[in-house]
């Protein structure tokens, strides 16, 4: 066993800026793409929601258009102020509402929905905000549609839901199911709960933890929210700075997901990154569900198709193959499967790929008085096997951000080029790509997040629908 410790990675900013934290960096240097951008020189934001819904997210947007004071206390840099979102900011760009981009819903038809069970709630609030989105698309041509549900709607939701038909069907989430519907629509959906504008405004159920951390302090509400809506409208706030001498690298995230109708049948899903931070959803084959370790894979010419799809889209994008590829999967690369996604590395003329299974695991460790491990702590266990911790105290927060003992990731190195210590390094970078978040102490590297978010929508998603290609359309 060997045990050592990977320094936190640096982010790109704009002019080439570099820090560790994403905050600091987007207030000392811009986004990456200031003065070019992508995104519309004014970001055109449109709203579904209630009344209240709709004026509280935009006098919250107007509210951030001027700075708002970090979280007092011990941790300057775990809790920073938030500089302000507007045409003569930090990102050099603003969001834009007026009555063209809004759409109010009856509180009648609210209070009706409201009082419904989870899956008919669900099911029936996605089609009425679907069609307000529509209306919207081709009426006023936003760049992002804020969905704003009230309070009461948003409880009935969240509610547990009815008896299931069968056991493994899962009950509906109004985040996924109004993403997936929203998708032929063509512009990315941004959720905003109406604890992110009216602290006071608490949730009454808890569901997945991603979604419900409890509120933040309003500054990094104001980070999480601008960010999100900044990358979802085109820009690029931040990259993974890359050595002129470092092979260009496609990182790809394969997870897997259930369908809709509760049955076993598993559908392989790809996530491509680069080290801009760019994704694309690519959606694999079917899937099986192997005797030996009861988790999901692909057969051979499966992994075939799905890795040498990636790599297509890749040289669509970039108008040539990557010199490396990086396959994160979230069960073991079995034979079959290294030998087809192989088969496609050669097929595209990949000269070196590395393929990784990433999971969770219950091991535990402590520094010296019973302090949680410092993020970056990599054990490699053997030549195969280390686990590292992509959570833990924080150098530059000076704390631990976290309320539980933290778990490690397991790394299995299943057929490798780099070293162990090397490719730990780019999973611990990878975890700082969430544009959803802008504390960069994030649990999973960007590829196999971003592929278990993507799945989750892809779920309500007929088999042979279009989906879209952007990673934007499912955070």
């Amino acid at each position: 066993m060997k045990t050592t410790f990977i320094e936190e990675p640096q982010l790109e900013f704009g002019g080439s800026g570099r820090h560790v934290d994403i905050r600091f960096g987007l207030m000392d240097f811009g986004p990456l793409d200031v003065g070019a951008s992508r995104a519309a020189p004014r970001i055109r934001v449109g709203v579904v929601g209630s009344a209240d819904g709709i004026e509280g997210v935009a006098t919250w947007i107007d509210r951030c258009t001027r700075e708002i004071p970090g979280k007092p206390g011990r941790y300057p840099n775990l809790f920073p102020r938030f500089p302000g979102f507007s045409d003569d900011g930090q990102f050099g760009t603003g969001l834009q509402i007026d009555s063209r981009l809004t759409r109010q819903l009856p509180a009648k038809v609210l209070t009706e929905l409201a009082g419904l069970g989870r899956v008919e709630a669900v099911d029936r609030a996605s089609t009425a905000f679907l069609e307000e989105c529509r209306h919207l698309v081709e009426s006023a041509g936003p760049d992002v549609i804020v969905i704003a549900p009230p309070r009461a709607l948003l409880d009935a939701m969240d509610a547990p839901a009815e008896r299931a038909e069968s056991p493994d069907e899962e009950a509906p989430y109004f985040h996924d199911v109004i993403k997936a519907r929203a998708l032929p629509l063509a512009v990315p959906i941004q959720m905003v709960r109406p604890e992110t504008y009216d602290e006071r405004q608490r949730p009454r159920q808890r569901g997945r933890s991603w979604m419900y951390q409890g509120t933040q302090d309003e500054a990094t509400r104001a980070w999480n929210f601008h960010t999100a809506v900044y990358y979802k409208a085109g820009g690029i706030p931040w990259r993974l700075p890359r050595d002129s001498t470092q092979l260009t690298t496609c990182y790809v995230g394969v997870s897997f997901y259930r369908s809709t109708t509760g049955d076993r049948l598993q559908t392989s899903m790809a996530e491509v990154f680069n080290e801009r931070g760019e994704g694309m959803v690519l959606r694999g084959g079917p899937a099986q569900i192997d005797k030996a370790d009861r988790t999901p894979h692909l057969s051979g010419q499966d992994a075939t198709s799905l890795l040498s799809s990636a790599l297509a889209a890749y040289r669509t994008e970039h108008g040539t193959a990557p010199a490396r590829v990086v396959v994160h999967k979230s069960s073991r690369h079995l034979l079959e499967e290294i030998a087809g996604f192989a088969a496609a590395a050669d097929e595209h003329r990949v000269g070196s790929r590395d393929l990784l299974s990433v999971g969770r695991t219950s091991f535990r460790a402590f520094r010296s008085g019973y302090y949680p491990p410092l993020r970056g702590s990599l054990i490699e266990l053997d030549s195969t096997n280390s686990v590292l911790f992509t959570k833990g105290s924080v150098d530059f927060f000076g704390v631990y951000p976290g309320m539980y003992i933290p778990s490690p990731l397991a790394l299995r190195m299943e057929d490798i080029e780099q070293t162990p210590r090397f490719l730990a390094g780019e999973v611990l970078a990878l975890t700082k790509m969430n544009w959803n978040n802008s504390q960069f102490d994030g649990a999973l590297p960007i590829t196999l997040r971003a592929a278990r978010q993507v799945g989750d929508i892809l779920r309500h998603v007929g088999a042979e629908a279009t989906i879209q290609a952007r990673y934007a359309f499912y955070m």
